[in-house]
């Protein structure tokens, strides 16, 4: 049915051309060359799909770097705002403490006057005293005059005069010191008042007036920084906000290009799989018998074990994958790791030297979970995360596109092209041929058997 239907197909394609260039076509080797040249197509868009997943990944970084630095730009637009607010804060604290100062002047003029007042009352007070002085003295005068009869009116005399000069020390006292703080008190309302260009002061003097005045235009200084910064930072925002969204639209478009290429190759992906049931010999023919022999062959070893008791079928089918320490790539473990490294082994390894070119034979659960691998693909983790992932790649999971498709395919063989990552940046391009494997009926997982073009 298929041999006729790609016989239809060989006249259709070369419908225009004369009957007599089409007499005589091998369909087997027609197919074989269809195959060959699917093969070429596949590899070509293999490598197209390879070389866009690196580019939506190097898209991805650079997307996550243009966060990054959109997010630090709006942090120094955001402290820039906040530098030009609080100067202006700051400005308008300064006028008022500005216009604090010029009260405050005010008032110590007042105080100026009101020590002027006192000044004039302790002169008086010295007067008023020095006249008791007097009066004390003539009335203890007329006391010893008096004799016995004014010794009382003789002593509230001396009382009187001693007070009258201690009153008038003080009073002297007082208006010694309030002369001297008027004095200081009329040089600040000078310096408060005057703007330091001589006037009232001594000329170079510093006043409070000029140094608000400095205090301002320092302020004013930093807001207009400010301002600037805030205009440089908004500006550099819109321009990283325009190349993010250019980005995202470039992001998109490979996103597109990357969905049409692994059309493409699945495509040819499909070509290679037809091109092979049609029963012709091609070159992935050898490959095709053995995989599809060696998952029944591990199917029917499963079931066994099963049947014997040497592992439970809950054991067989856990999908509960615990991570193993210390291992970069991470490795996981399941219930039946011990079961497939004693089992396995024995149908994989023999085909590393059966045919050519071939690079793993390495059987996967549904979920792309690859428990016991090629030994030379099955060393110890170490330090180097880069030579862990070229040689220590059993007890991982490959969910990728070309892994998780081989796991799930229950179709009698599913090949695909892919690009295999080795580590470290290295890429292989080989050929993924992988078989279900079944057991008792019920779909475990897939063998997978990569080899080189």
């Amino acid at each position: 049915m298929r041999l006729d239907f790609w016989r239809r197909g060989g006249r259709d394609l070369v419908a225009d051309e004369p009957a007599a260039a089409t007499a005589g076509v091998d369909p087997a080797a027609a197919i074989k060359a269809l195959a060959h040249d699917a093969a070429t197509m596949g590899r070509e868009a293999a490598e197209l799909v390879g070389a866009l997943d690196d580019l939506v990944a190097a898209g991805a970084r650079q997307a996550e770097g243009i966060g990054a630095v959109a997010a630090q730009v709006d942090q120094m637009v955001a402290a820039n705002r906040a530098i030009r607010a609080s100067m202006a804060d700051s400005l308008d604290s300064a006028r008022e403490a500005r216009a604090a100062v010029e009260r405050v002047a005010a008032d110590v003029s007042a105080a100026a006057d009101t020590l002027r007042a006192v000044a004039g009352a302790a002169a008086d007070i010295t007067k008023i005293a020095l006249q008791t002085r007097l009066v004390a003295f003539n009335a203890s005068v007329e006391a010893k005059r008096a004799g016995e009869a004014g010794r009382g009116f003789a002593v509230v005399a001396e009382a009187v005069k001693d007070l009258a000069q201690k009153v008038e020390q003080s009073s002297k006292q007082i208006a010694h010191t309030v002369q001297h703080l008027d004095a200081r008190i009329q040089e600040l309302a000078v310096n408060i008042r005057e703007d330091g260009r001589g006037r009232g002061a001594r000329a170079g003097q510093p006043t409070f007036h000029a140094a608000f005045s400095r205090v301002e235009q320092a302020v004013a200084a930093v807001a207009s920084a400010a301002e600037q910064n805030v205009r440089s930072c908004e500006s550099a925002q819109q321009s990283v906000q325009d190349f993010t969204g250019q980005a995202h639209k470039s992001s998109q478009a490979l996103d597109q290009a990357k969905r049409r290429a692994c059309g493409f190759l699945q495509q040819s992906e499909r070509l290679l799989e037809v091109s092979a049931d049609c029963g012709a010999d091609t070159e992935d023919t050898p490959y095709i018998a053995c995989v599809t022999e060696l998952a029944a062959r591990i199917g029917e070893r499963f079931a066994q074990a099963l049947d014997a008791g040497e592992v439970a079928a809950g054991d067989l089918f856990d999908v509960h994958y615990e991570k193993i320490a210390g291992t970069d790539p991470q490795q996981v473990r399941t219930r039946f790791v011990e079961f497939t490294d004693r089992v396995l082994p024995g149908f994989q390894e023999p085909v590393l030297e059966a045919l050519p070119k071939v690079v793993f034979c390495a059987a996967v659960d549904r979920n792309g979970y690859l428990p016991t691998h090629n030994r030379r693909f099955s060393q110890p983790h170490g330090r180097d995360p880069v030579w862990n992932a070229a040689n220590g790649r059993n007890r991982r999971i490959f969910d990728d596109r070309t892994g998780l498709a081989a796991a799930r395919n229950q179709r009698r063989f599913l090949l695909q092209t892919y690009r295999r990552d080795m580590g470290g940046g290295r890429f292989v391009l080989m050929k993924d041929l992988s078989a279900p494997i079944f057991v008792r009926g019920r779909h475990w997982g897939g063998l997978r058997l990569a080899y080189q073009f």
